[in-house]
């Protein structure tokens, strides 16, 4: 699950090199979006309601919570029926699958069942679930379950899986907004959608936004290490917050997909810088189900940009991938 990240850059109406900005912000896709675009206020009314009715469609497309969604009446499709999907879906379920056969089944958008099961999805459930209710569950999970037909951009399952886009919609969404921006004649701003950001140009100071990764803390907000960016994006999944307690035993609300059971290992926060949110945000889910070891093998190997922050004995020790170096401030 994304964590907000911390922005550092102050607008100061002292600084001679500050321009003008505005800031656009509301709800959506069960979080919030926050956008600061480097242009003249003038045109805000305008693009707020574009921006508004753009996110709208988005969470028509891929929500779970909305029952005529898009995405729903395909999980509700029998397995075997070829099901013709929006742009939009396609290339979302797409991405899905490439990083899913990346990570060897860490990512996968169809672990809905085994979040549900251990109490934190929709379908909460109570209690520690036993060996056979997972196994039974883990029978219904899958993206190998997915199958794409790219020329007809139809989709269909050979098994009875479910699909959410709970990981990776988000970033979507930020890319999505960053293009609407660019359409509109902007190439300066910062786009943030339940945590995932992505920065483009400079920031109204006239210089890289400046953000920051988060120091992993249950109650305090504050900064692990500043980061200078541009034309990039950013996600970071964690696990520090979001937890359960069965029987005196501390649970992460990340699951393996692979085990049906929560992860137990030592990451507590994984930061990915790429070109696009989509991507970031579904890598940086993948790379905390699979650890710090696996993860900086598999960044080393693809050339991918991270930066590990995991728990030990003394408190916290962070490592970075050669591809992150240059982004550190």
């Amino acid at each position: 699950m994304p964590l907000l990240a911390v922005f550092l850059f102050v607008l100061s109406a002292c600084s001679d090199n500050s321009v003008d900005s505005f800031k656009l912000s509301g709800p959506t896709m069960g979080t919030h979006y926050h956008i600061t675009v480097v242009g003249s206020p003038s045109t805000s009314p305008q693009l707020a309601e574009k921006i508004k009715l753009r996110l709208a469609l988005l969470n028509q497309q891929m929500s779970t919570y909305i029952d005529q969604s898009e995405l729903n009446r395909f999980n509700r499709s029998p397995p075997g029926e070829w099901v013709h999907v929006s742009p939009e879906l396609f290339d979302v379920l797409l991405t899905s699958s490439e990083i899913s056969w990346l990570s060897n089944g860490s990512f996968d958008i169809t672990v809905a069942p085994l979040v549900d099961l251990w109490g934190f999805g929709p379908k909460q459930n109570k209690g520690l679930p036993s060996q056979s209710a997972i196994s039974q569950q883990l029978a219904n999970v899958g993206f190998q379950h997915l199958q794409f037909n790219l020329q007809g951009r139809k989709i269909t399952k050979n098994e009875p899986i479910h699909l959410d886009l709970s990981a990776i919609a988000k970033g979507y969404g930020v890319d999505l907004i960053a293009q609407l921006l660019r359409d509109e004649g902007f190439n300066s701003f910062m786009v943030e959608v339940g945590g995932e950001v992505y920065l483009s140009g400079l920031s109204p100071r006239d210089t890289p936004w400046r953000i920051a990764i988060e120091q992993p803390s249950e109650h305090n907000i504050s900064v692990h290490r500043a980061l200078k960016l541009s034309n990039k994006a950013v996600a970071t999944s964690g696990d520090y917050r979001n937890y359960i307690e069965l029987d005196g035993v501390r649970y992460s609300h990340t699951i393996d997909p692979r085990s049906g059971r929560p992860i137990t290992h030592s990451l507590a926060s994984v930061t990915v810088i790429h070109d696009n949110a989509t991507t970031a945000d579904a890598l940086a889910t993948a790379i905390n189900v699979m650890g710090a070891e696996a993860g900086m093998i598999l960044a080393q190997q693809q050339n991918l940009a991270i930066y590990l922050i995991s728990k030990t004995s003394a408190g916290f020790e962070s490592q970075y991938s050669d591809a992150f170096k240059p982004y550190l401030d």
